[in-house]
């Protein structure tokens, strides 16, 4: 299944800072693009700290060297949204500065860059489902099921072989970039995930 990529998100013109850049610098920044924070990097670009808006007004101090919070959390171009979603919620920041394979610093993306996955237009996410799910990962045909998207709400009906298949199409379509939830109308034939104990006898029982 295809995810869209960080590096599909972020913004490539990075406003950032040195260590020696001043309070008032930082903050003239923030202010000036109307940001919430700014990568500090090294000589080589490379990422390492973070100042934002708290930073400053937590702490009065003379250069972002003092401000950042450091190590800096960041994320490679190639990793998924979700993803990134998830560590932004686990390490509660807001934005995480993009690094590339030798970890320098190639953009930034904030949790509003994830938000506008959720705005892909239902006819998008139809199509990512019927193509990406049940044609590409599950190899069944693009209508093996009805597939009704509204407001990234996807709504699955219809009847399957297997019941195995029918919750492995609802964990996959929850995974499609731009799905809100899935409604499950499943059904199917056979029910292949209980573990039926064959019956024993007495005749069975070791002594």
């Amino acid at each position: 299944m295809k995810h869209m990529k960080i590096g599909g998100l972020m913004t490539s013109n990075v406003i950032s800072a040195v260590p020696a850049t001043s309070f008032r610098e930082i903050a003239k920044l923030l202010a000036e693009h109307d940001i919430g924070g700014v990568p500090v990097v090294d000589e080589d670009d490379h990422v390492i700290g973070v100042v934002s808006e708290s930073d400053l007004l937590a702490h009065h101090k003379l250069t972002a060297r003092d401000l950042m919070t450091s190590p800096a959390i960041t994320v490679h171009a190639e990793e998924t949204v979700a993803d990134a979603g998830r560590l932004m919620v686990r390490r509660g920041v807001e934005r995480l500065p993009v690094v590339d394979v030798e970890e320098r610093l190639v953009g930034i993306v904030t949790r509003r860059d994830l938000l506008c996955v959720y705005l892909r237009p239902d006819a998008e996410i139809r199509r990512r489902v019927r193509a990406d799910v049940l044609t590409d990962a599950m190899d069944l045909p693009g209508d093996a099921v009805d597939v009704h998207v509204l407001d990234g709400v996807v709504t699955l009906a219809g009847r399957l072989r297997r019941h195995s298949q029918a919750q492995m199409l609802v964990g996959l379509a929850e995974r499609v970039d731009g799905v809100v939830a899935v409604v499950d109308r499943l059904t199917s034939h056979e029910d292949d995930t209980r573990l039926t104990s064959p019956t024993r006898t007495p005749q069975d029982t070791s002594w």
